[in-house]
């Protein structure tokens, strides 16, 4: 957690003079926060992170020269800066954020200024106490060398060649078990979550009882997460319309701005999908999603609690795990934000904690003794 008493040191990092000032004027008006230095494109930002150390960097995907993606995979092995991207509607944004980027924030449609920037402020406020991962696998990338004479390169770091990452073998299928026909499982997550919940994802077999997933994401942006985990993934996942009923193999993820919730009609389960008010200051909110299973699954299910910061889905994984869910919750060691899953465990709606990449075993073994 970030000392209350000491602000934020940011660089602002755009093309664009006016986003520049926007962004800096913007951020400059939270009493936590310092623009320290903009710069306009990548090899004048990284000569500017070694100049003025920020906490935080905000940075424009799209850019003259290196584009903002380039320049983050180059950049975070060597120097492990929380980074919020800014970013137009661009599927390219989950490639920053698996290689290791904190966040992303939508840019503002015209007359939208204000809720751009009261997102991005809470961002930054997220990411100052985040916990940047090496991705695994990724483009493995070194120091800077000495060009000839001594001089470093120029930017101050080079990217070799990029080792490929090989692919997980699909999980033991866990077949017509009726148990399986009977499980509902709930996930949530927000800060860091993408790539958290993909790590979780990925490790689960192609007849995993029904899924349903919350990750707090910008308008737009939770298609394009659906399929990439669809693409990453041994099941089939989406993004949730109103009335689909839960199966085997399908896990389905909340639209951007509406609320999901479990609604039961028989022994059948459906989701809704509505527009209603924020629950836990968020649409879509895990709350939400959780509540609604402690009310109306009456199966077995598990719920799980992913990186995030504030307490979105405690108090829902609190009623699922009163309800005779089967609760599991992030560990802090692997959580880019430890915030959700620290309420949950605290307040006791958690009964055990795992990193990211063992959760899906946890839940694998539990899902055997059932």
């Amino acid at each position: 957690m970030w000392p209350a008493n000491k602000k934020i040191r940011v660089l602002v990092v755009d093309d664009s003079v006016l986003a520049r000032t926007m962004i800096s004027n913007g951020l400059n008006a939270s009493p936590r926060i310092e623009v320290v230095a903009t710069s306009f494109n990548a090899k004048d930002a990284r000569a500017k992170i070694d100049q003025v150390k920020p906490d935080v960097m905000t940075l424009d995907v799209e850019m003259p020269g290196m584009n903002g993606i380039d320049f983050l995979k180059q950049l975070l092995p060597v120097v492990p800066l929380p980074v919020i991207l800014v970013s137009s509607l661009d599927l390219r944004v989950f490639d920053a954020l698996s290689a290791g980027a904190v966040d992303f924030v939508r840019k503002p449609e015209p007359g939208k200024n204000e809720a751009f920037i009261q997102a991005l402020t809470n961002k930054v406020i997220a990411a100052a106490g985040a916990k940047v991962r090496p991705r695994a696998g990724g483009p493995m990338l070194t120091p800077p060398r000495p060009a000839a004479g001594g001089a470093a390169p120029p930017g101050g770091f080079r990217m070799p060649s990029t080792v490929s990452k090989p692919a997980l073998p699909a999980p033991p299928l866990l077949g017509n078990r009726p148990s399986m026909d009977a499980t509902i499982i709930a996930l949530g997550a927000s800060t860091g979550g993408t790539e958290a919940t993909l790590e979780v994802m990925k490790r689960l077999p192609a007849d995993i009882p029904p899924m349903l997933i919350v990750q707090h994401m910008p308008v737009g942006f939770t298609q394009m997460y659906a399929d990439r985990l669809n693409r990453l993934c041994h099941m089939e996942v989406r993004e949730a319309k109103h009335g689909d009923e839960l199966r085997r193999g399908l896990a389905l993820l909340a639209p951007a701005d509406f609320q999901m919730r479990v609604v039961r009609s028989g022994t059948k389960y459906t989701v809704s999908c509505t527009t209603g008010e924020k629950v836990s200051g968020h649409r879509p909110s895990v709350d939400a999603l959780f509540f609604s299973m402690a009310e109306q699954v009456r199966c077995k299910m598990a719920g799980i609690i992913m990186t995030g910061m504030g307490r979105d889905g405690a108090d829902g994984l609190l009623k699922m795990r009163q309800a005779g869910a089967y609760t599991i919750g992030q560990d802090k060691e692997s959580s880019v934000v430890y915030g959700m899953p620290m309420v949950a465990y605290n307040i006791g709606a958690v009964q055990i904690q795992g990193s990211c990449e063992d959760i899906a075993g946890i839940l694998l073994r539990q899902l055997q003794r059932w």
